[in-house]
């Protein structure tokens, strides 16, 4: 049988009517059409709920023939005509107007959270009294279906068990009624209406946390007066009841609870729990990034802990407890827990007994920090390990978001980027990216013990700082500097970063043998539960106890790849320092020798603890010689000039042990020269059949010049003190005359000259020809606008050039060795015509091994080949070298 009604149709098997008389349909008929006429007064227009005992019958009389699926279906049927025609369609009408705001680009309304407010109250208020009173009639239908069950089974069958199945199944069709019809607009703006009401909720209690945090900061002070008090902690209970009583009772909350149950009721859960979530998260990332900033001196992370559990939790508590979703977290009915809540939060501020959503909201929010903090972080990681260890607390804030999240690759990724675009470029020194890399080893093995990601951000570093030259003189430098290349690093002032990296190392080393040694049975199976393998990402070339101990210093050799280059860079540095010295304090080069000879063993060094033993045997010798002295002074005829053996300190070295040093003929006063010769006599005398032989180009001279008004001290380079002193009986020189009088070539002399010109004592004039002429100065400019007093040593050593070093360069000493191969490359390439870099290399190592043999590395030979080049003497082309033609 088949009944039209409107256009739809009801298919049901009505077999039943097969077996009853004309009399019976005829009754049926007429029930029929009375229930129809009830159901379209009880739902058409405003409805008559007086009509509500017919409709009861006729359902009865439907009943009694077994039609009340069909009275379902049909009553159904005409409730989601009537809630499509009253509410779905008035519901959609109020937000037609803002149909672009789900599109930005068209959004010319830009609709606010009270307009948001205001369209959702009026539109949600009268789609739900449409609701409720369809959901009356509803509730008539199961009263009349209920009561018939009773009256023919004479018994109570369960009445729930009905209700709820036509409530789905209105529940169903109203929400698939509005879901098919749903604008774009409406999700965004159910967006903008919880955004600006969270915001202002926000506002309202970060003011009352604020408060609270002060208070208890308060409390705190006052802690043994609370000691006292017994009643103190009932009092605090009854504060934090208080306070989630009045929170709960918050007007602003009970509203926004009341747009959330009826969006719920209206079957938008899903979408509703978006949109506020959405807001939630908004303000959340909006806090991070407030509370984080660019302070990286202090932690943020409990902060910002704290204003979630103060803030969103208390609003969502309210929000569950007002929607009655509050469900005890320790309920036995609460369902299946989700493992990562198994040990909820004790400090829930306000709040009890956490329910189960409660605690996966608080899950939610925290991984959404932590990972917001974290992305932060990352992105300015650079600036913070520039500030490091002052960022110290960023750096752990970092560390405990990875080990929450996980998310190691991407900060590997990130900084990565930064040093190539940031640090590694050609503009940055190389000093600066030393002290960077070793920051960043400091900081990264706090992130990271294991040193897995250290290894893979370390070497795009130690790649770039391989290309570069200074970089062995830069690592030595920063390793035996008093302040250790960083000011601001640990340590006492005037510690190199050679003691600092020590001190460090012997910190690990006693961590170490404090996981290694343990009496205590039952706490060594403690650490053996705690025990992690290592990260996937981890060489499994390298064993965990070797990770875990991270060797900064072996880190930084292995930059320039053997320590014997370190060695060597360091003893030519050594050398330097101790042949400008002006007194034989050696206590600092003798401290950072003895930590290199930790490093790097007694026989590396074993020349360079000769050097220093020169200097304290130079000590003793100078202090013999001034003690044998008989007559006191010395005076020359012509000058009338007093000069005494006191005034003479000299250095003796040990040649075959010192680095090959720079010597440069130089004709030094006849007084001074005298000196010299008296002190060299005096040394044979208690050192025979020792001789001394002057490098009379090396050392400081200590000067006084006097003027009419004035006497300054300078502290020079014996060619500037040569140059200088012949200005006394002459006051104007030529180049030429005055270079072939003190010994030198015309270039050196008028580069040596040029301090005495800035100081402003000599003034040069016929600078555009090849013969300039030099004269002193009567009167002499201000000293305090030419720096007349800063003569210092120091000052010469960092303006001279690069030739006038006193000992020969790494560099140019092992171009002094290859040059005994230059006949062996070029009788190969005689032979053989062209040959690449790495079969040179290869045969020279193979033919090479007598007296000296062939040790050179394959950067060597190729700089030696360079200099053949640029010498014409060789050619390269595609990667061959050919001899030049």
């Amino acid at each position: 049988m088949q009944i039209e009604k409107g256009g739809a149709y009801w298919v049901h098997n009505l077999g039943i009517l097969d077996s009853i008389g004309d009399e019976s349909i005829d009754k049926i008929l007429q029930s029929w059409n009375g229930f129809c006429a009830s159901t379209e007064v009880l739902l058409k227009d405003n409805g008559d709920l007086s009509i509500g005992s017919e409709f009861v019958s006729h359902v009865h009389s439907l009943c009694k023939y077994g039609l009340d699926s069909l009275v379902q279906d049909y009553f159904l049927r005409e409730l989601e005509e009537t809630f499509e025609k009253n509410g779905a369609s008035k519901f959609w009408q109020h937000f037609a107007s803002y149909s672009d705001v789900a599109t930005p680009e068209l959004n010319k309304l830009h609709i606010n959270a009270d307009e948001a407010q205001k369209v959702l109250s009026k539109s949600l208020e009268e789609i739900c009294l449409e609701k409720q009173y369809q959901e009356k009639c509803l509730l008539i239908l199961v009263h009349a279906l209920q009561s018939y069950k009773e009256n023919v089974s004479g018994g109570k069958p369960n009445p729930d068990m009905k209700r709820h199945h036509l409530v789905s199944r209105y529940q169903l069709m109203v929400s698939s009624v509005l879901m098919t019809s749903l604008p774009r607009c409406f999700p965004e703006i159910l967006r903008i209406y919880f955004k600006g009401r969270l915001e202002e909720l926000s506002i309202m209690m970060s003011g009352e946390y604020e408060d609270d945090i002060e208070t208890e900061v308060k409390d705190e002070m006052d802690l043994d007066e609370r000691s006292k008090s017994s009643s103190r902690a009932g009092e605090m209970d009854i504060d934090e009841i208080c306070h989630r009583t009045k929170f709960s009772e918050n007007k602003l909350v009970r509203n926004i609870g009341k747009v959330v149950r009826d969006l719920r009721s209206l079957g938008f859960t899903s979408m509703t729990e978006d949109a506020y979530a959405s807001a939630i998260f908004l303000l959340l990332k909006t806090k991070v990034h407030s509370l984080a900033g660019d302070d990286y001196r202090s932690s943020v992370l409990e902060s910002i802990k704290g204003w979630i559990r103060s803030v969103p939790l208390q609003f969502l508590y309210a929000l569950l407890a007002y929607l009655g979703d509050s469900v005890s977290y320790d309920s036995p009915s609460s369902g299946m827990k989700s493992p990562l809540a198994s040990h909820p939060s004790s400090s829930y501020y306000g709040i009890n007994t956490p329910s189960e959503g409660l605690v996966r909201w608080q899950l939610r929010l925290e991984y959404f920090a932590y990972e917001t903090l974290q992305d932060l972080r990352i992105a300015k990681l650079f600036e913070i390990i520039v500030d490091y260890p002052e960022s110290s607390p960023a750096i752990e804030d970092l560390k405990q978001c990875l080990e929450y999240t996980g998310q190691h690759s991407k900060l590997v990724d990130s900084f990565i980027s930064s040093l190539q675009y940031r640090l590694l470029t050609a503009g940055a020194s190389t000093n600066d990216i030393l002290h960077q890399y070793v920051s960043t080893i400091k900081a990264l093995r706090t992130i990271d013990p294991t040193g897995v990601f250290l290894e893979a951000v370390g070497e795009p570093i130690r790649e770039y700082l391989r290309g570069r030259k200074d970089t062995i003189k830069c690592i030595v430098t920063m390793l035996t500097d008093g302040t250790g290349g960083n000011p601001n690093g640990p340590g006492s002032t005037g510690d190199s970063l050679l003691e600092e990296l020590n001190r460090d190392e012997e910190n690990q080393e006693n961590a170490g043998c404090e996981d290694d040694f343990n009496p205590d049975d039952k706490q060594a199976w403690i650490n053996a539960e705690r025990w992690e393998p290592d990260p996937v990402e981890a060489d499994p070339l390298k064993g965990s106890r070797n990770r875990r101990k991270i060797d900064i210093l072996g880190m930084i050799v292995g930059i320039i790849g053997s320590k014997d280059q370190l060695v060597s860079e360091y003893r030519v540095m050594l050398a330097e320092k101790l042949l400008n010295k002006s007194d034989y304090d050696i206590d600092s080069e003798i401290r950072t020798l003895e930590l290199l000879k930790i490093h790097f063993g007694e026989s590396s060094m074993q020349k360079c603890e000769i050097m220093l033993n020169d200097l304290i045997d130079s000590k003793r010798t100078n202090t013999n010689i001034k003690a044998t002295i008989k007559q006191p002074l010395q005076r020359s005829a012509e000058q009338g000039e007093a000069v005494s053996l006191d005034l003479l300190d000299a250095t003796i070295i040990s040649s075959n042990f010192w680095p090959p040093i720079q010597e440069e003929t130089l004709n030094i006063p006849e007084t001074v020269d005298q000196l010299l010769s008296d002190y060299a006599k005096r040394f044979n005398e208690i050192k025979t059949p020792r001789k001394l032989l002057w490098k009379k180009n090396l050392g400081t001279v200590k000067l006084e010049l006097q003027f009419e008004d004035r006497a300054v001290q300078f502290t020079v380079a014996p060619v500037h003190a040569a140059i200088i002193m012949q200005f006394q009986d002459q006051t104007c020189w030529t180049s030429k005359n005055l270079a072939d009088t003190i010994g030198v070539p015309v270039d050196i002399l008028n580069r040596r000259i040029n301090f005495w010109i800035s100081k402003g004592i000599i003034a040069e004039s016929g600078a555009g020809s090849d013969d300039h002429t030099f004269t002193l100065v009567d009167g002499m400019i201000d000293a305090n606008k030419n720096g007349i007093n800063s003569g210092t040593c120091e000052e010469l050593l960092a303006g001279d050039e690069e030739g006038d070093r006193s000992v020969a360069s790494v560099e140019e000493q092992i171009l002094k060795e290859m040059t005994v191969y230059e006949k062996f490359i070029m009788g190969m390439l005689t032979n053989f015509g062209s040959m690449a870099l790495d079969r040179i290399h290869n045969t020279l190592k193979m033919f090479c091994v007598a007296d000296p043999p062939y040790d050179k590395s394959l950067q060597q030979l190729q700089s030696f080949l360079s200099g053949l080049v640029s010498e014409e003497k060789l050619e390269l082309r595609d990667g061959m070298y050919f001899l030049k033609k």
